[in-house]
């Protein structure tokens, strides 16, 4: 049988204690990587129409369905149709970055005294881990399971100095779906010294369906958070916590993201090329996961909640999506195609002594849990 086709695990199909069918999960080989190794695909489903796809490779988000008040199901996610283009053209689709998401200015950073230097990939910065981060290798699966929710385990472990990051690092994703709508991430990682860590996923969401003519930039979007962290040239924050109020960056209230993404009089959207700016949060950082973000397609009815325990949300506008990357079905992303709300500690942390420290320590993990809540507003 065809590796691409083989079913590595049969479905796993389970009832709830009251008949109704829960949520499943399929387990498959979904392609090879030069090595040889395999790449597998495992699916969430829940009896309403929602399923999310995850790869090994990058622990990556490679779709996520969700049907519209028409009962027509859409992916909401850009991607690639392949593991072979993840791998050939990679852009963050959908991935888990880390060790530290974001960037970090120069990429160096000082711990206990001593300094530590990780790759440029970003001209004169270090972005979601330099380079050769966790998007980039292949998980293994720990388990796979149904039930009343569905849920995979993927497990890595990063050696000390990986990257020039410090510390051997144990690190587990779990993707679970609930019969309700809700994808939750747990992002769980232990060390054996001191070290950073953020990490978060990167979808870039578009709520009428990947592919729409429209994009993204005509729906409704819903940040809580009084202040946001304005940058440089170089994209870092100035250590700045500006208000948003009587600027494009208010979404305080539901607003489209077209109103204001192209207001060349704000010298932030000029800065960069759109909107590439992480929110402080109202809520700071919880014990439990909190809203970040509201996202909605006023047409399909399709809405996305971004629930999570961290301080910030990222909101990126997909100002890098410039006609050269050709994603599913051949849909050749541009410019607001698909944005990112990529909740995390703030960039450049390690060097911004007033930002909630993303230091993890032997004896105290890191964990970060976040919800991708999808329903239909009718």
């Amino acid at each position: 049988m065809k590796a691409a086709t083989l079913m590595i695990g049969a479905m796993l199909a389970m009832t709830s204690p009251g008949g109704a069918i829960a949520a499943t999960a399929t387990r498959e080989a979904a392609g090879t990587l030069k090595d040889g190794s395999v790449v597998e695909a495992i699916t969430l489903s829940n009896a309403n129409g929602v399923s999310a796809r995850v790869l090994t490779y990058g622990a990556t988000l490679q779709s996520l369905m969700v049907p519209g008040r028409d009962g027509k199901v859409a992916d909401v996610v850009l991607g690639y149709d392949d593991v072979a283009s993840y791998v050939d053209r990679p852009n963050y689709f959908g991935v888990t970055v880390g060790r530290f998401a974001n960037r970090i200015a120069g990429g160096k950073f000082t711990l206990d005294g001593k300094s530590h230097q990780l790759p440029l990939n970003d001209k004169v910065n270090s972005l979601h881990g330099g380079g050769n981060g966790f998007d980039k290798i292949l998980w293994k699966v720990v388990s796979v399971s149904s039930g009343p929710t569905a849920k995979l385990v993927l497990s890595h472990r990063s050696p000390d100095g990986d990257s020039g990051y410090p510390g051997k690092l144990d690190v587990t994703v779990t993707y679970t779906l609930d019969e309700t709508g809700n994808l939750g991430i747990a992002f769980d990682a232990k060390t054996d010294k001191p070290t950073i860590v953020n990490m978060t996923n990167h979808a870039l969401f578009n709520m009428a369906g990947d592919g729409s003519p429209m994009g993204a930039t005509d729906q409704l979007l819903t940040i809580p958070a009084r202040a946001y962290t304005p940058v440089n040239a170089a994209l870092i924050p100035t250590g700045e916590l500006r208000p948003v109020e009587n600027t494009p960056f208010d979404f305080r209230r539901p607003r489209m993201i077209a109103e204001r993404i192209r207001d060349g009089r704000d010298e932030q959207i000029r800065v960069a090329q759109g909107y590439d700016h992480n929110y402080a949060l109202d809520k700071g950082l919880t014990d439990t996961p909190e809203i970040a973000a509201r996202l909605e397609d006023p047409a399909s009815g399709r809405v996305l909640e971004v629930l999570s325990t961290e301080p910030g949300v990222q909101f990126y506008s997909g100002n890098f999506l410039d006609a050269t990357y050709v994603g599913k079905d051949g849909h050749l992303y541009r410019m607001g195609d698909g944005i990112a709300l990529e909740p995390q500690k703030f960039p450049d942390a390690p060097n911004q002594p007033s930002f909630v420290s993303a230091r993890v320590d032997p004896g105290k993990p890191y964990r970060h849990v976040m919800i991708y809540r999808v329903s239909t507003k009718r």
